[in-house]
């Protein structure tokens, strides 16, 4: 409704213009908004006032002249002009009862559009490093990604999804060495596990699968391994000095490597690394969330393509060097303070590999690349888009939607995790515990940059007070609303129920027609502003606007057109559950 009543001021505005009341070249931007008070009309629009400067009119009088040039149309009522200049239009009832045949008619593509038409998008989401199962933090952004690449995809963009795979780097060489350490202590050895290894008892699954399938080909003995290591942090140094966790880590690694040799160590790599993708995979996949592609960090590494954009960085004269490092100088764009993107080692950051990445997004033709990360990494966002502008790119083209991570309560308490001690509950075990459905609408149910506390107990609760349960509710009491009919042995006529629909003139018909006709409107600010709250927020109300109709009307009724007027709604209330559930990854039960 709102596009109908914007064309018809645009055709008003055309009429003065081509009677020389306005001029041709001005530039026109018209907003019709949704009345606050219906009592001042059903759409408002103030398009008077904001070209009234250039029509060199009083906005009140602009106002008059632009409704004097509406095109006839049935779908307004009448209109007024209100306060300086705002034009109300109040619709027909006649309108709102036709959206009721124009759901039917489209069923599943209503609300969707065709603003993205013919523009690519890029959403990468979740992209945890595989060190460790998914966790209730992750599976936040899982949830958000998704609905937003499905928002996008409703709008009618290309949309590419994409996981991109951690598996080079530090924190995979920890991993890799806290399995090997596991696994050692399965072949006999006694090693002291280092304070900053991955502890969870994943870790000890792989390394039991790896003595499997390897026997004690693996080992080495622990008076090997610890030699001459820096002491961990609890320890104290042969010369006397405390001990430090991430030196005695790194010292671990190295020796690993040293004493396992390149393809032995690539071995106990990848089966540590195997095992978590695979599990990553799987309970994605559980909870509905596919991806056109899991992009490998090693690959950029493997291709050249680090390597490429940090000789273009130096190349550009936008990196320097100090203490053997190589720095980024980022404070050029605003940054901080600038980046290293080589060790003193020689090794390339994790920085400079995701340079490397967005570049590698942007080569692929993009029109836009949306990044949705964890709100620890805002740090980040400015160093990424520093980068691109100092290789020539467009950092407008990269959008990085940040978002907090969910707080879990249980019994009113907080549940206390931390993912390195792998005290955390894993994103499948909320799964079990609240059902997909209800992890998926309460991640969703707030703005991703709000912080959010999941009650476990109000999620997995049957009462009104749980969002997920009156939504699904109202969708399976319509669905029994059509098996009471079949039991009476009555069937919906649709003809007559489309032919009839001025019989909706209750309040209660009314406030759910008007509901209803939100639908598209809602659905696009959704997808233009990455919102998918905004669905999950018009779901709730929709549903207390049927649970009332519902509780107020018989539907089953003997007057018949009435009966199948009233069945027409319904069923068009039912699709638009199906279809905003769809679109939050939800499903639509027909009985509860």
């Amino acid at each position: 409704m709102k596009e109908k009543l914007g064309a018809l001021i645009a055709g008003a505005i055309n009429t003065l213009q081509q009677q020389g009341q306005l001029a041709k070249d001005i530039t026109i931007d018209i907003q019709v908004e949704r009345a606050r008070d219906t009592k001042h009309g059903d759409f408002a629009c103030n398009i008077a006032l904001t070209l009234a400067k250039l029509a060199r009119c009083n906005p009140r009088d602009l106002a008059k002249q632009i409704v004097a040039s509406l095109p006839e149309t049935e779908m307004v009522e009448r209109i007024g002009i209100a306060g300086p200049g705002f034009i109300n239009f109040f619709i027909n009832n006649d309108a709102f009862q036709n959206i009721v045949n124009d759901i039917l008619d489209a069923g599943e593509a209503f609300g969707r559009s065709t603003v993205g038409e013919g523009k690519r998008v890029q959403v990468e989401f979740v992209s945890a490093n595989p060190t460790g199962p998914l966790h209730v933090g992750h599976g936040r952004g899982a949830a958000y990604g998704a609905a937003v690449a499905d928002l996008l995809s409703a709008a009618g963009y290309s949309v590419h999804r994409e996981y991109y795979v951690n598996d080079a780097g530090r924190q995979m060489d920890i991993l890799g060495t806290s399995v090997w350490l596991r696994y050692l202590q399965q072949c006999g050895e006694t090693i002291r596990f280092p304070s900053n290894g991955y502890q969870g008892k994943y870790v000890e699954d792989i390394a039991a699968e790896l003595h499997q399938q390897h026997g004690n080909s693996l080992q080495q003995t622990g008076s090997e391994i610890m030699a001459d290591l820096p002491a961990d942090e609890d320890q104290t140094n042969n010369d006397g000095t405390d001990g430090d966790k991430e030196a005695h880590i790194d010292g671990l690694i190295t020796r690993s490597k040293e004493l396992l040799g390149d393809e032995l160590y690539l071995t106990v790599f990848n089966a540590a690394l195997n095992t978590i993708i695979a599990d990553i995979r799987e309970d994605l996949e559980g909870f509905g969330i596919s991806y056109e592609e899991w992009f490998s960090e090693r690959s950029l590494v493997n291709n050249g393509a680090v390597e490429r954009v940090i000789k273009r960085l130096k190349d550009s004269g936008h990196l320097y060097e100090e203490k053997g490092a190589w720095w980024f100088r980022s404070t050029d764009f605003d940054d901080e303070k600038d980046r290293v993107v080589v060790r003193e080692n020689g090794q390339p950051t994790y920085f400079a590999s995701d340079i490397a990445y967005h570049i590698d997004k942007l080569d692929r033709g993009y029109d836009k690349v949306i990044d949705i990360w964890g709100s620890d990494h805002h740090g980040y966002v400015p160093r990424v888009k520093a980068a691109l502008s100092a290789l020539g790119e467009d950092p407008k083209r990269l959008d990085v939607l940040l978002v907090q991570f969910a707080n879990l309560f249980r019994g009113g308490k907080k549940v206390q995790m931390s993912t390195r001690s792998g005290q955390f509950v894993t994103l499948r075990e909320l799964r079990d515990e609240v059902s997909n459905d209800a992890a998926r609408f309460f991640y969703v149910s707030r703005k991703c940059e709000q912080h959010m506390d999941f009650d476990l107990d109000l999620a997995k609760s049957q009462s009104n007070d749980n969002p997920v349960f009156y939504i699904q509710y109202a969708h399976a009491r319509i669905c029994s609303v059509i098996r009471q009919l079949d039991e009476k042995g009555w069937q919906w006529d649709e003809q007559q129920g489309r032919d009839h629909l001025e019989r909706l003139n209750e309040e209660h018909e009314k406030t759910l027609l008007v509901k209803l006709s939100r639908y598209p409107e809602l659905l696009q600010n959704a997808a233009e502003k990455h919102d998918p709250h905004i669905i999950a927020f018009y779901l709730r109300e929709l549903a207390a606007d049927f649970h009332t109709y519902y509780n107020a009307h018989q539907f089953l009724i003997d007057d018949t057109e009435l009966r199948n007027a009233r069945l027409a709604l319904i069923l068009a209330t039912r699709q638009l559950f199906r279809n905003g559930l769809n679109l939050l990854g939800m499903s639509a039960p027909e009985k509860m």
